[in-house]
């Protein structure tokens, strides 16, 4: 078992004059063994980072390290992409594209792409097949597969069920649960779907316009969030994830808004009462608050507060 950390992690695209930074300044710790879900909407960052932790994208600032020490390339920390069909080659069979994995030096390797398939419940008949003879689901397989080939110490989940049918998502769900307290994986779980996110997290971390706004153990950041962007979600969420997003869009990544970033969106913040100009000049740092909420009023008695203000 390995910690992933992120220390003010930023990523950012293009140059210094028309750049844009996607992640900017992310704090985060993947526990040994436990599972981190990240969620936010589209656009705030969250794949950015994820490609950035094994290695697709290089840190503008920061670092990222497993156990203190800079992330081995390739190695330890393997990924899971949305979409397995554009994830495996399809000119290669199942059983060829696992075995490209597998460490140097492996013995019969035939054997372990078996013992691989078998993990991940798939018949080893499916490895002389090609990706387009899988259903979304077995494809899905075969991609967690391929990833335990490298024998990871983590595992960074983006998106593995948004493309699968509602049918076949909760029987991967139950794998990857199943496979990360097996092999005491670390895992980070990135979602747009708070439901999914509640089944399979220890820990939850909300990310917004690059930046974590507030996280925490899973159950009492989804039982009393803090930050108003996460009670937003939630609110919005319901069963359904976040495909409905928010009433208001997000503000331009080009030209994030000074101080607070979710100022412009926010429904305790300084368009609905006069006194929170601080929301616009200056940055939460989410010291001093539960979950380690970057919210300047991020406090128990804001909502009843709120409802008595705004009537």
């Amino acid at each position: 078992m390995s910690e992933l950390r992120f220390e003010d992690v930023s990523v950012r695209y293009g140059s210094r004059r028309r750049g844009l930074t996607v992640v900017d300044g992310v704090n985060l710790v993947v526990p040994s063994g436990a599972t981190v879900g990240l969620v936010g909407e589209s656009g705030s960052g969250k794949s950015t980072l994820a490609r950035a932790a094994v290695g697709l994208l290089e840190p503008s600032a920061g670092r990222i390290v497993l156990d203190g020490k800079p992330v081995p390339r390739p190695g330890p920390v393997q990924m899971v992409f949305q979409d397995p069909y554009s994830s495996l080659d399809p000119r290669m069979t199942i059983g060829s594209s696992i075995a490209e994995a597998l460490p140097r030096g492996s013995r019969d390797r035939r054997a372990e792409v078996l013992r691989l398939l078998e993990q991940v419940d798939l018949p080893g008949d499916r490895a002389d097949q090609y990706p387009a003879q899988l259903s979304g689901g077995q494809r899905q397989r075969v991609a967690l597969a391929r990833a335990l080939a490298a024998r990871p110490e983590v595992i960074i989940a983006d998106e593995i069920t948004s493309a699968l049918d509602v049918s076949v998502q909760g029987t991967v769900l139950n794998l990857v649960r199943e496979l990360q307290r097996r092999m005491h994986l670390s895992l980070l779980f990135i979602s747009h779907d708070l439901a999914v996110v509640r089944y399979v997290s220890d820990f939850l971390a909300v990310m917004y316009l690059g930046r974590i706004v507030e996280q925490g153990p899973a159950d009492d950041v989804l039982r009393d969030p803090q930050h108003p962007y996460t009670r937003e979600l939630l609110a919005a969420a319901g069963a359904r994830g976040l495909d409905g997003g928010l009433e208001a869009e997000p503000a331009d990544p080009h030209h994030p808004p000074s101080g607070c970033r979710f100022h412009p969106r926010c429904p305790i913040g300084p368009l609905v009462l006069d006194d929170r100009d601080l929301c616009r000049e200056v940055e939460p740092d989410g010291d001093g608050h539960r979950h380690h909420t970057a919210c300047h009023f991020a406090a128990d008695a804001l909502v009843p507060e709120i409802a008595r203000r705004n009537p």
